[in-house]
């Protein structure tokens, strides 16, 4: 996040409302990580005020997931309920690119107080209106296209459930701010050519992947994918029970995707301040957009939050690869590697990897 720098003559004329933005600089050199093993609403508000983003009082969206129809293992709604009460914040999220009751405003908000986040207003942030950003320094996008609303809310907090992704290897707030701030146009502009590879012979002909490909760019029996009307969203590799479908191994378009990531996260959180808290729980090797994500490979482990974006990446990365005893939890599982998104945002100077855990738990016994 690039450092915010305002004249004292300025910073007394503005509104006080902005004034808390200046707190909001990432500092060179090590980041600090607050961690807690407790995953429960208590101790997601006692790391909240660790990182103390001065929040209180403005108008706040909390982005989370609501969790895809059939999926068992996104975050319980009741995690965030106390935050989001303490903060009076709306609920926050966009609609998805595919098929989906996520996919229109009414049937989302829906599916969301079904699932528990009936506390709190629902703002769906492409609802009304898309905000098309200019990005002249980006390597892959002009601009970028994110959720109108987002401009009615002084800061973030980014909610995350850290767990697997089968095309970005993992998902953690990086992908939470940038294909959760996109509008289906952007969602659809990071996806672009990367396509699925497929194997006929697995085939079992249920038709799932032909009904549910929001492109209708699937045919079946044989299989053909329309490298035209295909959008790359991944919808095939999640849901088909026969595993015909898998992510490409072509490493150059794997890492363009990632950095695409990255770079419309880099764009949201140069426009709002946001804060970061990484839930590790639940994870399993599919995200909570699948309907049929598989059982968690590791126990849960904790709960984490800070104020860098990267810091908190690379902290929760490392903190799975430990549990699972392994250098990349996610390349084992899904066969990709997530971490350019960590080494591409520190590139971008969106933050450090260098971190330094503070275990508010020891913290707590002393």
């Amino acid at each position: 996040m690039k450092k915010k720098i305002f004249p004292l003559v300025m910073i007394i004329a503005v509104p006080a409302v902005f004034i808390f933005l200046i707190n909001f600089s990432v500092k060179r050199g090590t980041a600090e990580v607050y961690f807690t093993k407790r995953i429960d609403p208590v101790a997601v508000v006692e790391l909240f005020e660790k990182i103390d983003p001065g929040f209180k009082g403005h108008k706040i969206g909390v982005k989370v997931h609501f969790g895809e129809d059939g999926n068992e293992y996104y975050l319980p709604a009741s995690l965030a309920k106390n935050l989001v009460l303490m903060l009076k914040a709306n609920l926050v999220e966009t609609n998805v690119l595919y098929k989906s009751r996520r996919s229109r405003t009414g049937t989302h908000i829906e599916l969301a107080r079904e699932h528990g986040f009936d506390y709190a207003p629902i703002d769906i942030l492409d609802s009304k209106k898309e905000l098309s950003i200019k990005t002249p320094s980006h390597k892959y996008f002009e601009e970028v296209k994110i959720g109108g609303n987002m401009d009615d809310y002084d800061g973030f907090v980014i909610f995350s459930h850290f767990k697997g992704h089968g095309y970005a290897g993992f998902g953690g707030a990086i992908k939470n701010v940038s294909m959760g701030f996109a509008t289906p146009a952007g969602k659809r502009a990071m996806h672009a050519a990367f396509y699925p590879l497929y194997d006929e012979k697995k085939c079992v002909k249920c038709g799932l992947c032909e009904k549910e490909c929001p492109g209708e760019a699937i045919k079946i029996d044989p299989i053909k994918i329309d490298p035209v009307k295909c959008i790359g969203c991944g919808k095939c590799v999640s849901i088909c029970p026969a595993k015909v479908y898998t992510v490409s191994q072509n490493n150059d378009k794997h890492r363009i995707f990632l950095e695409k990531l990255v770079e419309y996260a880099k764009t949201v959180i140069e426009r709002k301040p946001a804060v970061y808290i990484n839930v590790l729980a639940n994870i399993s090797k599919y995200c909570d957009c699948s309907s049929k994500a598989p059982e968690p490979f590791v126990p849960d482990i904790g709960i984490l939050a800070s104020k860098d974006i990267v810091a908190i990446e690379a902290a929760s990365h490392d903190i799975v690869n430990k549990a699972y005893q392994c250098k990349d939890a996610f390349l084992k599982e899904n066969a990709l590697s997530g971490k350019r998104q960590i080494e591409y945002a520190e590139e971008l100077k969106m933050g450090t990897s260098l971190y330094r855990i503070i275990d508010i738990d020891e913290k707590s016994k002393k």
